[in-house]
């Protein structure tokens, strides 16, 4: 089984890879950008969008899951930037398999064990629409809203709900299997040491990565570099995408960095 993507632009191959509840279109807007200059691949991880459903979410399997999708591809060396759970994907790859990748991008996640649970809410809503048939978006909403309280999460969900052959609405992601590998997700065991180019990007009002996380960045990425986006949180390529684009880009193409 292999991970569904799809592909713009030419040159040398970058993989874009999402975050927890995502697919390969929440990073539609930098792929567009970086297309200027790379052949830019999105991808869907295992679990979400139209990739294949599995119970193993550590990050050893996921980043098996890339590799094999790479060697499909025939892609020996690639540039990586992955968004939060994406980038620990990607700080996976890297430490398992540096001659795999060229540089690095690691948008607002740190490699360590989160020991704070951020998306009980998010499970709370998300088993309650099991709960009956979704026979509308409005419906599915509603009944997330209980629980969410902040409608920009809601509607970054909704992007993963679609409508079956059978008329009713369900989930692209597989709610149980990220539910019960959620502490896997969250964890985090050093595979080892990147020392290619990286690029650690930090949303100013994100909680995601903070100071006291320095020191075991350093450690597993030894040549990494860092740059806060002012007036972000978590979601910073999404709160301001061409600001994000721009820093990336500058990082990653060698006559500008």
């Amino acid at each position: 089984m292999l991970l569904n993507e799809k592909s713009r632009g030419e040159g040398s191959p970058l993989v874009l890879i999402h975050g927890l509840f995502g697919n390969l279109d929440n990073l539609g807007g930098l792929a567009k950008t970086l297309a200027d200059h790379f052949c830019v691949y999105q991808i869907d991880l295992p679990n979400h969008g139209q990739s294949y459903h599995t119970k193993q979410v550590d990050y050893q399997a996921q980043s098996d899951a890339v590799v094999a999708w790479m060697d499909h591809h025939q892609l020996d060396k690639v540039t990586l930037v992955g968004h939060s759970m994406g980038g620990k994907v990607a700080m996976a790859i890297a430490q398992r398999f540096p001659e795999r990748v060229t540089q690095l991008v690691v948008m607002d996640i740190a490699p360590i064990d989160y020991q704070v649970n951020r998306h009980d809410a998010v499970f709370t809503a998300l088993k309650r629409t099991q709960d009956t048939p979704l026979t509308s978006r409005q419906q599915a909403q509603s009944i997330m809203d209980e629980t969410i309280e902040n409608p920009g999460v809601t509607q970054f969900l909704l992007k993963s709900l679609y409508k079956t052959d059978q008329g009713h609405y369900a989930w692209r992601f597989n709610i149980d299997n990220l539910y019960h590998g959620y502490r896997d997700i969250m964890g985090w065991q050093a595979f080892g040491q990147y020392s290619g180019p990286t690029l650690f990007v930090k949303g100013q009002q994100s909680e995601y990565i903070l100071p006291e996380h320095r020191d075991a960045i350093i450690e597993q990425f030894p040549h990494s570099k860092a740059h806060m986006v002012a007036g972000t949180g978590h979601w910073l390529h999404a709160e301001k995408p061409a600001v994000v684009a721009n820093v990336i880009e500058r990082f990653l193409m060698p006559g500008e960095r």
